[in-house]
């Protein structure tokens, strides 16, 4: 087992990384930007390495000052946690030949799967249904268009390195298709430094259903169940649930082996997520493969009983999995809302800022995964994500119960939040009848505003 991790992220994912080593024995070290100076991850680790400016792509994006910290702090391993470097396949090579461990699968596995278009010829070679759609990546605008006329409109435009909705863009018609993807390869070139798209039939109003991977070293995949992730603005995810309330048990049962097959396609290893898209005929494509923990994994956690980051060390550190699939039972009902520093009635802007007085929710079932205290900083350098409660109950209707207790209880003086948002989708009839999709949100929402 490990003795020392690095933990290459910062808030709440940190902190959560930083617990989970303390009750396993192992030392932690964190690495902090000048804005996080005072940060709780920073103060909870065992030691804390300042690695640079505020900015992100000068500090937590700077994977040789990240590495260096590792080497000067002898830690065995790096956690990325989400977000920032836990998807870079470079990141992963470099801590390899560091003689670092990377908690989370192999670059060459990062690198197909975060290739979307490698991604799909992976799943179509193992069978798995997918999008009809471009089977290599595009950079000609008038190549993407002919390919588009093909598949037929709607389509949706990705970028092919891309991810969390960035260079993504829907064209409804054949003369709004060059406009939205001239758009959406700049926001790709801007985010990811590469301009490859690729195009798919775009399914209307369907659901995103996600299912819970994890595989160790000896070729051994089990699936923890799903996650119903449709609750979302601009590709964000807002409320997360599971298991969902449209599955029964034949296509649960269905749609998790065909994830266990897809993570075992592509010869994948430690923690991870398959994403399908769910129609309104029950059909389900897979949409994508996430190669690292979940925002939203605390779901999976309360229904099955596993904790998913101790997890991820046991396999990282080569030890087999010792759950098998006949022994993960999945109990009563769990759902996540993110709290964000942000302000709905002015689009979503975000509004960092200091905290006053806070008050977080507790009881019976209730979590409350943050890295804020009174008087912290809300920095305007990174995600505006203040907290995530999570709640468990027996049903759904318990849970949405017990979810609006103790978002009435949280306080956080000092900031705007969606708060108050959260509240408006957890009142919704449609919502607390599992009447909702992707498009929820866009559609409820922006009805209110006319």
């Amino acid at each position: 087992m490990f003795q020392k991790i690095l933990i290459a992220n910062r808030g709440e994912i940190a902190l959560r990384i930083i617990r989970a080593c303390r009750e396993l024995g192992i030392r932690t070290v964190a690495i902090y930007s000048q804005a996080d100076a005072e940060a709780l991850h920073a103060q909870l680790a065992d030691e804390a390495i300042c690695i640079g400016p505020s900015a992100a792509a000068e500090s937590y994006l700077d994977m040789e000052r990240i590495l260096s910290a590792c080497i000067a702090a002898k830690a065995d391993a790096i956690h990325p946690g989400f977000g920032f470097l836990s998807e870079n396949s470079k990141f992963a090579d470099m801590c390899r030949k560091c003689g670092i461990t990377f908690i989370g699968p192999s670059a060459e596995v990062i690198e197909r799967m975060g290739n979307k278009s490698e991604a799909r010829n992976t799943m179509i070679k193992a069978g798995i249904p997918v999008v009809p759609g471009t089977e290599r990546p595009l950079t000609d605008a008038g190549k993407a268009k002919e390919a588009a006329d093909q598949i037929g409109y709607p389509v949706m435009i990705k970028a092919a390195l891309g991810g969390g909705g960035k260079g993504m863009r829907l064209s409804q018609t054949a003369e709004d298709f060059l406009e939205n993807f001239k758009v959406a390869q700049l926001e790709a070139i801007r985010g990811f430094g590469d301009d490859s798209m690729y195009i798919e039939k775009y399914i209307e109003e369907p659901k995103h259903i996600e299912f819970q991977i994890l595989a160790d070293k000896f070729g051994n995949v089990i699936q923890l169940g799903e996650r119903d992730c449709s609750i979302q603005r601009n590709h964000q995810k807002v409320i997360e649930e599971s298991p969902s309330s449209v599955l029964d048990e034949t296509l649960r049962k269905e749609m998790g082996a065909v994830a266990v097959r897809a993570a075992k396609a592509a010869a994948y290893e430690n923690a991870g997520t398959i994403e399908f898209l769910l129609d309104k005929q029950k059909r389900y494509y897979f949409m994508e493969m996430n190669t690292r923990i979940q925002v939203e994994h605390p779901v999976t956690e309360m229904v099955s009983g596993v904790d998913l980051i101790k997890e991820q060390i046991y396999i990282a550190a080569g030890l087999p999995l010792d759950l098998t699939q006949e022994e993960i039972t999945l109990r009563g009902h769990a759902l996540e809302c993110r709290i964000n520093a942000e302000d709905p009635k002015k689009n979503f802007m975000p509004c960092p800022g200091k905290l006053g007085q806070i008050h977080l929710p507790g009881g019976f079932g209730v979590r409350v995964d943050t890295a804020i205290y009174g008087g912290c900083e809300i920095s305007p350098y990174y995600d505006s994500m203040a907290a995530k409660v999570i709640v468990h109950d027996r049903t759904r209707q318990g849970a949405i119960q017990k979810m609006r207790s103790a978002l009435g209880e949280l306080v956080l003086e000092g900031i705007t939040t969606n708060l108050d948002f959260q509240f408006q989708i957890l009142d919704d009839e449609d919502f607390i009848n599992g009447n909702f999709d992707t498009s929820f949100i866009e559609k409820k929402f922006q009805m209110e505003k006319e």
